[in-house]
């Protein structure tokens, strides 16, 4: 079976989010645990949406057949958060881009 990473890249941001700016490099997802950035911290909410994409995109399937992107190793999923005017925070729309891995054979 191929291995993938996935880093996911802050795309996108409509209305106001405490975390993060647009170009930001959130964390790596390598295999099935998250290597976050020094610096960043990981959003519940965001995390949440994106473990829809996360799972069998990491594993191989494309993005084109999950309905989440126009390439294959490219994916795009978005927060919960509404923004304006239902709440006080902003929409953020993460790049997901994968490309596999070697296989270590000890994880």
């Amino acid at each position: 079976m191929k291995k993938y990473r996935v880093t996911i890249n802050v795309e996108r941001l409509e209305g106001v989010c405490p975390l993060y700016v647009p170009g930001q490099t959130v964390a790596t997802l390598n295999r099935w645990y998250f290597e976050p950035r020094q610096e960043t911290k990981l959003c519940s909410h965001a995390v949440a949406a994106m473990l829809t994409a996360l799972g069998p995109f990491s594993k191989g399937v494309s993005a084109r057949n999950l309905g989440f992107g126009k390439e294959n190793d490219i994916a795009f999923v978005q927060c919960p958060d509404p923004g304006e005017p239902y709440s006080c925070g902003g929409t953020v729309t993460f790049r997901l881009e994968r490309e596999e891995i070697a296989d270590s054979g000890n994880q």
